[in-house]
């Protein structure tokens, strides 16, 4: 039964009016500590849970924040997911957190199972990169932010990080110690974050007055480790074998270390290796991870707090919204896998 008594069976049991058993679940302020007492007793005693769903409709707005993240099996998202909810949290509303798995096909299921939900607004990662995405969410009215990824201000608000700039640093960073055979580990094309790392790894080879083919792109269909492991074995099976590695991620640059240590090949004597998101295990791997960091915390958090100012109906500005695009800086965190 639990779950099914409704609001009239508690008032009546703890004999008082409808109201006031409202009253004691949204403002218990207002009831006196015997009568809330009262009713709490036979709240607990009838196993009586409120419908969100029905006090969503009479308040107008969900106290629930949907996140669609690419892969939450990476620790990246995991801390991007924490700063968002620990924003969310400080003002009382929950977050629902799920994976698209970087599907362009799931992350549609999703965005249609929010907008059922009547969630309160979307913090999401695309992994659609048509922007069919942000048409979608528009379209059914749900207030989004972009999360790592950039938009456009008079399309909506995202928080991102310069990926182009974060493979500029990385390039560049092995250029200066001398490789000038430099493999790009990346994952599927279709994402942003992927192709801008390798945009900013060819920008710094240009610059540094060298040929395009200096940098070589070793395309994979995913962001893990298990494709790191099967990059790796492929890098050590090419007749003119790369001096450096930069990856597109930290979880792809940990399986490139593995197949090379299982190869025998010394990292970064015989090939240096750079990573990217600096997650916690870049820094506790067999070999510390040279890595080019994001703020991920900082991230979600950012995104949580404009997606309140958008969704904030009761403040002085709740319908002069000016959408904002957020680009934070990375920072290259030099270790032991790059050194010279």
């Amino acid at each position: 039964m639990a779950g099914k008594v409704g609001i009239k069976e508690v008032a009546r049991q703890a004999g008082v009016s409808v109201g006031t058993v409202s009253n004691v679940i949204n403002n218990p302020d207002l009831v006196s500590d015997e009568t809330r007492i009262r009713v709490r007793a036979a709240i607990e005693r009838l196993g009586y849970v409120r419908s969100e769903t029905a006090r969503q409709l009479r308040a107008g707005q969900s106290r629930i924040v949907a996140m669609l993240v690419l892969d939450l099996a990476n620790p990246f998202f995991a801390e991007v997911a924490k700063g968002a909810e620990r924003a969310l949290r400080d003002v009382g509303l929950g977050v629902m957190v799920c994976n698209s798995a970087g599907s362009p096909s799931e992350e549609a299921d999703y965005l249609a199972l929010f907008a059922e939900q009547r969630v309160r607004g979307v913090l999401v990662t695309p992994a659609d990169g048509s922007g069919r995405t942000v048409e979608t969410l528009r379209a059914r009215g749900i207030p989004f932010v972009l999360v790592d990824r950039s938009l456009p201000e008079d399309q909506g608000c995202s928080v991102s990080v310069d990926d182009v700039l974060g493979g500029d640093m990385a390039v560049r960073h092995l250029i200066a110690a001398g490789h000038r055979r430099i493999a790009y580990v990346g994952g599927p094309m279709h994402l942003a974050q992927v192709r801008d790392r390798f945009t900013g790894g060819r920008n710094a080879v240009r610059e540094a007055g060298l040929p395009d083919d200096v940098l070589t792109p070793l395309d994979s269909d995913r962001l893990d480790v298990a494709a790191g492991r099967d990059a790796g074995a492929r890098l050590l099976g090419l007749a003119d074998r790369p001096t450096a590695v930069f990856c597109a991620n930290d979880l792809l640059a940990l399986g490139v270390l593995q197949a090379l240590f299982a190869a025998g090949v010394r990292v970064p004597h015989d090939i240096a290796l750079v990573g990217y998101d600096d997650i916690e295990f870049a820094a506790a791997a067999a070999v510390p991870l040279t890595s080019v960091r994001q703020p991920a915390a900082r991230i979600g958090r950012t995104a949580a707090e404009l997606l309140l100012a958008e969704t904030d109906e009761t403040g002085p500005d709740a319908h002069a919204h000016a959408h904002r695009r957020i680009v934070l800086q990375p920072e290259l965190v030099v270790r032991d896998s790059s050194r010279a």
